[in-house]
């Protein structure tokens, strides 16, 4: 696969803009609602090679801590050992191992994901939104990205039966990135 001559000008390295950056995640509740969240504390860098995307990289460290749904006493229970065990376990790390183009757009990002103790291949889908040059002179670039993983494969298996049946928590978790990085140098 060939690539854009504009694509290939934005090799280079890049940090997330924590500012522009949403890092979240979105879960079943009770088996009839969804519960969305996000985390307000990470980093992350990438190498882009423009040219050859598959020699691009990524990593990014989510702080646990920084888990906010929107209701306090939810929070505090997912800080909890049931869930991310945030004093053992102060971080969430991706790191890639590979990146697939499927076209000028598309990409499959392959990685390590370690949520507590666990790391797992993760693949996501990733589509590239586009450039710009911000007011302040920095190039950015954008991107979207969704995975479904299992919290159980983690170790983060705490649950309710439900006294009609099911349970309080579903297993699949859809972990979103909605990403502006800006190009350092």
């Amino acid at each position: 696969m060939t690539t854009s001559p504009a694509l290939a000008e934005l090799t280079g390295d890049y940090v997330l803009d924590p500012a522009h950056t949403r890092i979240g995640f979105i879960a079943r509740h009770a088996m009839v609602t969804k519960v969305r969240g996000s985390f307000h504390q990470f980093e992350g860098t990438a190498h882009l090679d423009g040219a050859d995307p598959a020699r691009s990289t990524a990593q990014v460290v989510m702080k646990t801590e920084s888990i906010d749904t929107g209701v306090e006493q939810r929070d505090q229970h997912l800080r909890t050992n049931d869930f991310l065990d945030v004093p053992n376990f102060p971080d969430i790390t991706f790191r890639t191992t590979s990146i697939e183009p499927h076209s000028d757009t598309e990409y499959r990002v392959t990685g390590d994901l370690t949520i507590k103790d666990t790391t797992r291949p993760v693949t996501i889908d990733f589509e590239y939104t586009g450039n710009a040059v911000d007011p302040y002179g920095n190039r950015r670039v954008g991107l979207e990205g969704s995975v479904t993983i299992s919290r159980k494969e983690y170790g983060v298996t705490w649950n309710a039966a439900l006294e009609g049946g099911g349970v309080l928590v579903g297993d699949k978790v859809v972990l979103e990135f909605d990403i502006s990085a800006i190009k350092q140098g």
